[in-house]
């Protein structure tokens, strides 16, 4: 029977009506703000494997708050984090888009971050009572308010709660909203750190390094789970696995396990539960590969408090409301509609509620790569994605209409994030990162990996390992980016990745297949995925995002060295970079957005200097990530360039993350400025990839969906 702990109805009638206006207002304000050039139009999402003749749209206008996503497509997530509050600050709104697709949602919180056992504003602080289970139940108090406003406009919307057993052998909460049950929160109730940086044997990271052989739990005031228990670091392990197989998710989103070290110091970038926790989620997710009859599953990386010196991705109308969501879970106006002593929320927050500019910020680890669809020498498509911790395969014939797929590679232990080039032999190759577990937790590496065709249009080779610049797991947590890739007209092929101290890192193939030494590029304060293009002369780029700039290197010759870096000039980026050749094949076109706003920008560069002027797109959809674009009439891609799929002339295309989170695809013609947008209605992960023949994109039900180019 479940144990029903409702809260108080609010002081008036009156009062909770004026807060469901104000939720009401808010959430219009950040769906409809904004400016779309020409006619907008909406589209139902249709899987690639149900794919036809394209059905025809009559393009009318409408509002992008019409256009929620589809909640019929077999999408359900999972989302791990550390402590509460950490899906609110580093999630949203990727949170608060999925629960109002009306797909099953489940938040998982594995300790219950109970601090110093204070609930009060630093001001406050001094002389209260320290009581942790009060301040974990304050915090699941604050959750609760702000998933049921989120998901019903009303944070006392109640919840029922009960105790489950889990695969570790102790007990869990789990709630479920009752006005909206695809809403679910599951409490593991495990001992924080409590230190960012502290030495605390008692933490997921003593209990991962073996410091401690079982960590104790911590019980939040109220919760059904009506006794005390401990879990070795396999029993974590197997509870998480246990949550993974209960909720069966076709998407899991989790922190950061390789957030980084501060350089020259041993501290870390993020809290150590946060980096410990994903660990514990990668071994689980490695073991729930192996289950047999699970639905596929993509993971998304999040990054945490590295973002407070990065810039802003959100525009002002998205952060309002993910503010306004936090201000609910900090129980800011003091009102007790909980009905309990702990309080109704968690007032260390409401001291700062957009933390360190968290709340202007949503930031994916990896996964940003736009450069995992090409086009073989018989025209035909190939995608490449990440499912179960392995490469996913589809493919398009050229003439067929549908993709067939997917096809899954042996190998596991893959990151989320591949991209792909083309060799002049007409072979596909596809690089990405892989993580190693080992044995003991000295044994964890993060090491980059490649598989090549081992004939044209035939099976793909054995994964072969290229190895890793950083030394060791505990310099650097192993903090390496996705990998980005040049080719040269002569099958060379240069290798590209960010280190742990925040410079470019590459090694280099020579023509008869060997991969010489990793060498430093150089680069500083370099953060994100670095992305790279090869232009119609066969010149190889790269560029890598600063705070303050980007920064490019290129050869000056087909199929010379990369020299840089260079000072691009550019003004500050939201970091995701994309590139592709430029039209009519003179150099390259760089993709990205403006901080806090979300505009799209471009420049085109030759060599390695700026040789057009920085435009804007007028028009914009909003949202964050990086821009695909492809432009017609390229010739680039034909060997080793970022879009396969550009080869072909004609109109190009342009795909972005809308701030709904649905795609938002346009044709873009060589000259435009005002993309005319169409959204597209289901969300996805990672970000699209655009080229003349249509977009791609990976669905949260782990899918491929395919906008064909003209529909």
């Amino acid at each position: 029977m479940p144990v029903r702990l409702t809260r108080r109805p609010a002081a008036s009638s009156r009062r909770g009506g004026s807060r469901r206006r104000v939720v009401s207002t808010a959430v219009t304000a950040v769906l409809v703000g904004g400016t779309f050039a020409g006619l907008l139009s909406v589209t139902t999402a249709r899987d690639s494997s149900a794919a036809t003749a394209p059905i025809p749209a009559t393009p009318v206008k409408v509002r992008p708050v019409e256009a929620p996503a589809a909640a019929s497509d077999g999408a359900s997530v999972v989302q791990i984090v550390a402590h509460p509050d950490d899906d609110l600050f580093f999630m949203n709104p990727d949170t608060s888009q999925s629960i109002h697709s009306g797909s099953p949602l489940t938040s998982v919180y594995l300790t219950s971050g109970e601090s110093d056992g204070v609930n009060a504003r630093p001001r406050d602080a001094a002389g209260a009572a320290p009581d942790k289970a009060g301040y974990a139940e304050a915090r699941q108090n604050g959750i609760r308010a702000a998933y049921a406003e989120m998901a019903t406009g009303s944070r006392t919307s109640p919840w029922d709660r009960v105790a489950i057993p889990t695969a570790g052998g102790a007990t869990a909460e789990l709630d479920t909203l009752r006005a909206k049950p695809h809403v679910k929160l599951v409490w593991l109730q495990i001992r924080e750190a409590g230190a960012t940086n502290g030495d605390r044997p008692q933490s997921l990271n003593g209990l991962w390094h073996g410091r401690i052989s079982a960590l104790a739990s911590q019980r939040a005031t109220g919760t059904p789970v009506a006794a005390d228990f401990t879990y070795t670091k396999d029993q974590v392990v197997a509870t998480v696995t246990g949550v993974l197989e209960r909720f069966r998710p076709t998407f899991v989103r989790m922190q950061d396990p390789t957030s980084g070290k501060v350089p020259g110091t041993g501290r870390y970038q993020d809290h150590q539960d946060h980096l410990y926790g994903a660990r514990f989620v990668q071994a689980a997710l490695a073991r729930y590969a192996d289950v047999p009859g699970h639905p596929h599953v993509g993971v998304q990386n999040y990054l945490g408090y590295p973002t407070s010196v990065l810039p802003h991705t959100l525009d002002p109308e998205t952060a309002d409301a993910k503010l306004k969501i936090l201000k609910t879970y900090a129980w800011m106006d003091g009102v007790n509609d909980c009905g309990t002593v702990a309080g109704c929320g968690d007032l260390k927050v409401a001291a700062r509620p957009a933390g360190r500019g968290w709340a202007q910020t949503i930031r994916y680890a990896r996964g940003t790569s736009t450069s995992w669809v090409q086009r073989d020498r018989d025209g035909g498509l190939h995608a490449f994605s990440v499912l179960d911790g392995r490469l996913a395969t589809w493919r398009k014939a050229a003439a067929a209409a549908a993709w067939r797929g997917p096809l899954l590679l042996p190998g596991g232990g893959l990151d989320s994030g591949v991209t792909s080039t083309l060799l002049p032999d007409g072979r596909l190759a596809v690089f990405g990162t892989r993580t190693t577990l080992g044995a003991g937790p000295a044994d964890y590496r993060r090491e980059v990996v490649t598989a090549e065709q081992s004939a044209t249009g035939g099976a793909f080779g054995p994964w072969r390992t290229l190895g890793t610049p950083e030394r060791n797991d505990v310099e650097g947590t192993s903090d390496i980016s996705a990998p980005a890739v040049t080719v040269g007209t002569d099958g060379r092929m240069t290798l590209v990745v960010r280190d742990s101290g925040h410079r470019l890192a590459a090694r280099e193939q020579g023509t008869d297949g060997r991969w010489g030494p990793w060498w430093t590029l150089g680069g500083a304060d370099v953060h994100g995925d670095p992305v790279a293009a090869t232009d119609a002369a066969g010149r190889g780029y790269v560029f890598a995002s600063t705070p303050h700039t980007v920064l490019a290197w290129a050869a000056q010759r087909p199929g010379g060295p990369l020299a840089g870096p260079a000072l691009t000039g550019l003004p500050p980026t939201t970091l995701a970079l994309s590139a592709s050749p430029a039209p009519g094949g003179e150099g390259v076109r760089l993709w990205f957005r403006k901080p806090a706003s979300n505009d799209l920008r471009t420049a085109d560069f030759s060599g390695a200097g700026l040789v057009s002027p920085m435009r804007e797109l007028a028009g914009g959809v909003a949202g964050f990530g990086p821009v695909s674009g492809s432009m017609g009439g390229s010739t680039g891609g034909a060997v080793g360039g970022a879009k396969g799929s550009a080869s072909v002339g004609g109109e190009g295309m342009l795909a972005v993350r809308s701030r709904t989170g649905v795609l938002a695809t346009a044709p873009l013609g060589r000259g435009a400025t005002r993309p005319t947008w169409r959204l597209e209605r289901f969300l996805f992960s990672g970000a699209p990839d655009a080229g003349t023949d249509g977009v791609a994109a990976i669905g949260l039900n782990g899918r491929l969906h395919w906008t064909p180019a003209g529909r």
